[in-house]
């Protein structure tokens, strides 16, 4: 379950990132390029979490 929660956060934090800091200026940084690596990371672990509640026994 707690995979469940990161992931969606993750992906959530990366979708904020991506959306509302691609004018931001960071030296040696884009922030929108993180934005969606931190989506695939975010989105990878929601699946991994899902997949474990799915295979988990009763």
């Amino acid at each position: 379950m707690r995979h469940l929660w990161e992931g969606g956060a993750t992906f959530l934090a990366g979708l904020a990132l991506s959306l509302f800091a691609g004018d931001v200026d960071v030296p040696g940084v884009d922030l929108s390029k993180i934005g969606i690596v931190m989506m695939c990371v975010g989105g990878a672990q929601t699946a991994w979490g899902l997949y474990r509640s799915a295979r988990r026994p009763l």
